[in-house]
């Protein structure tokens, strides 16, 4: 007869069992035994320095990807409305005559920081080099050098007696383009010129550069083109009038309600619409981007959280015998599930909170990467011809980091749960038979 067979017969092999204090220093020293590399378990502590580094690199991935995400959309509001405004206020059934009294009357309004008429128009422009598309918009001298996205953005020239000049100012891409500099001269053709018996003919005129900005979005530094109002009413054929009044808000996020005050402000009937109901498409598509992304990236960690479960399952084989050995000490079920709990949660924990470490290093110094790849490689990663921005933005937030955390941490945890649930449930006499 065997001796576990006497240790059966003599009914000694399960003793009644002394609960311990849940997660003693007793259970935190055997789980952290096993995570420690022998001869034997070298695999298992293979598998679980990957699973580690799976959810690490996973973790670090999403947070560096939501801070771009997160970057370019606030870099690309910042451009958007620092250079068309918030609200725009447009005439119903006739122009906008006699536009400096609305101005004033939304100047009133509680909230409203910048109102400015302009004349807007698409129009070819041309160089003796090369030609293009353009969107050309006449404003008044003392509103243009307080344009947000034109203020301090100027690299060559000045719009110092704006009005006066008797010039344009244009978007550096757009001078690169052209072949352009300060003093050159632009040559700007609309179609809707002057009436002839045969029609309306075409209009071109040239004008010289008095400045040359950069917004730093490259869309609007190689489109669009401003020039004094007067000068823009008398090309279009528009006197005394302003397409559209731009206005500017203190906080754009109370567009809705500052623009009701308008439309009661405004004494005649308008069309109000604000920056959302403009850009409505371009932003969702940008949260639907991130929305995926974030999906995505998370089977990164998912993958790794199933990396713990094979770990787990494999080190409870190779464990059986010291499982059954701590049964019969009198140790519980509850006991053996929370090891092998802290096993696996300490591998998901340690990787989680390395990853969020990781992330937040690359992504607050992702543009001096980029830089430095692109120095180093002679590659040009993200041109800006293509993504619209001058440089990467990343911006990392609070709330997207906890998200990520309780992300990785929920999956790491349930990703324990049936390996320690199986390790509990192992019947010491088999495993010390068969072990």
């Amino acid at each position: 007869m065997s001796a576990v067979s006497e240790v059966q017969d003599a009914g000694i092999v399960e003793p009644a069992p002394h609960p311990s204090r849940p997660f003693s220093a007793f259970e935190w020293m055997v789980a952290l035994r096993y995570l420690r590399a022998r001869r034997q378990t070298g695999f298992v502590s293979v598998i679980a320095g990957f699973s580690f580094a799976g959810i690490m690199l996973g973790v670090a991935t999403l947070i560096v990807v939501m801070s771009v995400m997160n970057g370019f959309r606030a870099d690309l509001l910042k451009k958007i409305i620092g250079i068309n405004g918030h609200i725009f206020v447009q005439g119903v059934g006739k122009p906008l005559a006699h536009y400096n009294d609305l101005v004033t009357r939304i100047a009133k309004v509680p909230g409203v920081t910048i109102v400015l008429p302009m004349i807007e128009g698409a129009a070819g422009v041309s160089s003796q080099f090369n030609q293009s598309g353009a969107l050309v918009r006449g404003v008044r001298g003392s509103d243009f050098v307080r344009l947000p996205g034109i203020s301090g953005h100027i690299v060559q020239g000045t719009a110092a007696n704006f009005d006066t000049s008797g010039g344009v100012a244009i978007g550096q891409r757009m001078a690169e383009q052209l072949s352009l500099q300060v003093g050159d001269k632009i040559s700007i053709l609309t179609a809707k010129g002057d009436q002839t018996p045969f029609g309306i003919a075409p209009r071109i005129k040239a004008y010289p550069v008095v400045a040359i900005f950069k917004v730093g979005m490259s869309e609007f530094d190689s489109t669009f083109v401003y020039m004094p109002l007067h000068e823009a009413q008398a090309f279009f054929n528009r006197d005394g009038e302003a397409s559209v009044v731009e206005v500017f808000v203190a906080n754009p996020d109370d567009t809705a309600a500052i623009s009701a005050k308008i439309q009661a402000a405004a004494g005649r009937p308008v069309i109000v619409t604000d920056w959302r109901q403009r850009n409505k498409t371009f932003f969702d598509a940008l949260n639907v981007e991130r929305n995926v992304m974030f999906i995505i990236l998370t089977l990164i960690v998912l993958v790794a959280a199933l990396n713990i479960i094979s770990g787990l399952i494999m080190l409870v084989k190779d464990k059986g015998a010291d499982i059954a050995i701590l049964r019969t000490m009198g140790a519980t079920r509850g006991a053996i599930m929370r090891i092998f709990l802290i096993n696996g949660a300490f591998i998901g924990f340690a990787g989680t909170f390395a990853g969020v470490g990781l992330g937040i290093l690359v992504a607050e110094n992702l543009e001096h990467i980029r830089r430095g790849l692109n120095w180093l490689f002679g590659l040009d990663l993200f041109p800006s011809q293509l993504y619209f921005l001058s440089k990467l933005p990343s911006q990392v937030q609070v709330g997207n980091v906890i998200e990520v955390v309780v992300m990785a941490l929920a999956l790491s945890l349930m990703a324990t749960l049936y390996p320690s649930w199986q390790a509990a449930r192992l019947d010491p006499v088999e495993a010390l038979r068969y072990g």
